[in-house]
């Protein structure tokens, strides 16, 4: 299905590059080279995905995504960062900041492609209209919006498409293999770590209303959501 994405990347050649491979998808493109232009689009036109350089002129593509993770209109939308930062700790950096993956440079049209399939797939296979329940944890997957009693939880894409694949099967211990089938995809490019990191953010987000312990680690074995 086409989507409407929106690419912040500074360097000419690469958002050539990215049009190429993402309207040969049937997607439609909306580019800025820095965040203010990427802000502007934001605020005129629906996106379906965003995709950020790390070092934007005029501003942190970082900063970026942690504005719009701050945003509720924003908050869900998925983001890929796009970076030649490629160590163990700029990744987690990213992720933290509220990127659901993280592409590094050079990369090619074929990558890109699979990567904003996998993100749109699994942005649309979470909308089935249910409200799942978790002892006080409420999912609403058409809203995108969890909450405990009356308590609206802020959480970025991927956390909440983590927590209602959980709430989806309470009590079942999935390893982290399984949850990147899972919540990320078949096929996915992403390590097995990054599944720490977004439980992690995501018992942070909980931990506010006190229900960061539904969220249960298994030795050996992986996670699970459980009221007690």
């Amino acid at each position: 299905m086409a989507a409407c994405i929106l690419a912040v990347e500074d360097e000419s050649q690469i958002r050539d590059m990215i049009r190429f491979a993402l309207e040969r998808d049937g997607h439609l493109l909306l580019d800025a080279e820095n965040t203010a232009e990427a802000h502007a689009h934001l605020l005129e036109q629906r996106v379906d995905a965003v995709l950020v350089d790390w070092m934007l002129p005029g501003g942190s593509g970082l900063e970026f995504v942690r504005r719009l993770r701050r945003d509720e209109r924003t908050a869900a939308l998925p983001v890929i960062m796009l970076t030649a930062r490629a160590e163990e700790h700029d990744i987690a950096t990213g992720l933290d900041a509220g990127a659901d993956d993280y592409l590094t440079k050079p990369f090619s049209p074929r990558e890109l492609q699979a990567r904003i399939r996998a993100l749109l797939r699994r942005s649309r296979d979470f909308d089935d209209g249910s409200v799942l329940k978790v002892g006080r944890l409420n999912v609403d997957t058409a809203a995108h919006r969890a909450s405990v009693g009356d308590t609206v939880v802020p959480l970025g894409h991927t956390e909440f498409k983590l927590l209602a694949f959980l709430a989806r099967h309470p009590d079942r211990v999935y390893s982290r293999d399984q949850l990147l089938d899972h919540v990320w995809g078949p096929g996915t490019f992403i390590e097995e770590r990054t599944v720490d990191v977004h439980v992690l953010r995501l018992r942070k987000s909980l931990r506010p209303q006190g229900a960061d312990t539904l969220i249960e680690t298994v030795r050996g074995a992986g996670y699970r959501i459980s009221d007690g």
